[in-house]
């Protein structure tokens, strides 16, 4: 019913208001078709008449007295209301009302699909976590975050290809290594291991686990530790350079073990937490600036040409002129790239792989880097409207009370591996989407292993566990589940199969926004609704003319229910 009347709608627009052309285009973008909170306002609710009215300078009144007539023409509309300052409420007869659900037996998605959405090709590059250590919960979010909205476009049509940039040629990563080099070797006492340094048992568990059959003497070390400078990121950059000097192929070895290792990691946990990555892009593929030939030495060659100039022996790239800030150095003056550089590179890359959108899940401290990399992006000759960048602010986790404090440096952090073992990925799925991404989100274990109300991921699931049991227990008596709703009319039956038709518009709206959360609001309300409904209405004993309505209703609820929360990566309980 929503393309027919909208359709009706935009006749009605198109040839009997008296609006030139740009009132017209103005009128169908501002004005909307919309499922009504209360069947009491009718199926549907438009606003054309508020918008119409403002636009000609006309009284709302005069118009829907026009575009009533119309509509109630239709054979499916029983009658059209106006209310309040101008919106018009359409209500339909039972049978076109019906008629909107009757598809939902044998697809399950049905709610949930959109054919109005224009089809494209998106990449989204999430998680992204350093491969320095194990993810923690704070990185969970993100991958949550990007597996939903990936899944939402999908449904909505487009094809979506899911990326892990693994920064794998980094300082960070000779961190890594000389970390694991000083443990395996037992190069410090405990209480003396650089603070600047890696500190987490992971470390012990790589050092424990690579075969070297060099030995250190005890004059070889304390030669590598002695007379360290007194700054702690000084004192890794030292060891870092006399470990590289004197052990380069042991070096090699730990370096490429340790990150294997941690990679390997990586990936198992987020398999737990059912994300799976089409790619994942390595910074070392990128290649060298040396090489003039590597992807990065061919993308800065493409901006220095006209883009750039040099500076106190430096590259810079004239970024102020396409809404940074200022201008960055691109090289600097001992010829090393920078962060920005790899970046330029990999989006150039990107780009160049044929996406119409690339989307970034960043964390909520890159929000100044976006400006940089739609400066990059122009400054290459790209759209930066091809580019989106959405926010994501870490949890804050709370155990028995009280936050739980990390740092990945010292080791002090909690896991997403723990958090999974804990709750289950279904459960942190569920938390890390229960509010808009980019807003701080305190997450207390506790709550989300109570089984109670408080608890909104049990609440929705002992929902969907409901129907369930309700629908057993109905075919051990012998009945037969139906598929179609008969002639009886039971007025609470309709004011759920209404939420559960809003289904389709929620997913929409999500993946027009990028908003994952809304779909767990909108499962809050088909939950409560439905256990209102379940309280209210003792259904095996209903009347036999309303106990078919009201089964199919429910089996309507719970397709609704499960499909929603597979949008989330969630699988739905049959019991609980």
């Amino acid at each position: 019913m929503y393309n027919q009347i909208s359709a009706s709608l935009n006749e009605f627009i198109d040839n009997k208001l008296s609006l030139d052309a740009g009132q017209k285009k103005t009128l169908r973008k501002k004005q909307k078709l919309t499922l009504s909170d209360s069947l009491k306002k009718g199926h549907w609710t438009s606003n054309l008449c508020l918008i119409a009215s403002n636009l000609a300078k006309i009284n709302p009144q005069d118009i829907a007295s026009a575009l009533i007539p119309i509509l109630e023409s239709q054979s499916e509309i029983a009658k059209v209301e106006l209310a309040g300052p101008g919106f018009i409420n359409i209500f339909l007869t039972r049978e076109a009302f019906l008629a909107q659900l009757d598809n939902a037996h044998d697809d399950p998605s049905y709610f949930l699909n959109s054919s109005d959405t224009s089809k494209e090709k998106i990449q989204i590059e999430f998680v992204s976590a350093n491969p320095t250590g194990p993810l923690h919960v704070g990185h969970g979010r993100g991958a949550a975050y990007g597996d939903a909205i990936g899944r939402i476009l999908e449904r909505l049509g487009h094809e979506v290809s899911r990326e892990y940039y693994v920064n794998d040629a980094g300082r960070q990563i000779d961190i890594l290594a000389c970390s694991i080099f000083l443990r395996k070797f037992e190069c410090f006492d405990g209480d003396q291991f650089p603070d600047s340094a890696y500190k987490g048992s992971y470390i012990l568990d790589i050092a424990d686990a690579i075969e070297i059959n060099i030995g250190i003497t005890q004059a070889e070390k304390e030669s590598l530790i002695k007379d360290l400078p007194d700054e702690n990121e000084e004192i890794i950059d030292a060891l870092i350079k006399r470990i590289k000097i004197n052990y380069s192929d042991t070096w090699s070895t730990i370096r490429d073990f340790g990150l294997d290792f941690v990679i390997r990691s990586i990936r198992e946990d987020l398999t737990k937490f059912k994300v799976i990555f089409d790619n994942w892009f390595f910074e070392s593929s990128l290649g060298e600036l040396s090489d003039k030939k590597s992807e990065i030495s061919k993308a800065l060659a493409k901006v220095q040409k006209d883009h750039a100039y040099e500076k106190n022996g430096a590259i810079w790239l004239e970024s102020s002129k396409f809404g940074d800030d200022k201008d960055r150095v691109i090289i600097r003056e001992d010829g090393r790239g920078t962060y920005l550089s790899a970046d330029l590179a990999y989006h150039r890359n990107k780009l160049d792989r044929g996406f119409d959108t690339i989307i970034n899940v960043w964390g909520a401290d890159h929000h100044g880097y976006i400006k940089r990399i739609e400066a990059t992006i122009e400054a290459m000759g790209y759209s930066k409207k091809q580019m989106q960048v959405q926010l994501v602010q870490f949890a804050n986790l709370f155990e028995d009370g009280s936050k739980v404090k990390m740092s990945t440096r010292s080791g002090n952090f909690y896991t997403l591996k723990k958090l999974i073992d804990d709750i289950g990925p279904d459960a942190s799925r569920f938390y890390y989407l229960s509010k808009q991404a980019d807003q701080h989100l305190d997450f207390d274990i506790g709550i989300a292993k109570s089984n109670s109300k408080d608890n909104l991921y049990y609440y929705i699931q002992y929902a969907h566990a409901r129907i369930s049991s309700v629908e057993k227990k109905f075919l051990e008596l012998g009945k037969t589940l139906p598929e179609k709703f008969n002639d009886a009319k039971f007025e609470n039956c309709d004011e759920l199969l209404q939420i559960a038709l809003n289904a389709q518009f929620i997913v929409k709206s999500s993946g027009e926004s990028l908003q994952p959360h809304l779909i767990v609001y909108y499962l809050k309300d088909i939950a409560q609704n439905f256990h209102q409904f379940y309280n209210n209405v003792n259904i095996l004993n209903a009347d036999e003319e309303h106990k078919n309505n009201i089964m199919r209703t429910l089996i309507i609820v719970k397709s609704v229910i499960a499909s929603s929360l597979d949008l989330l990566g969630i699988e739905p309980l049959e019991s609980m």
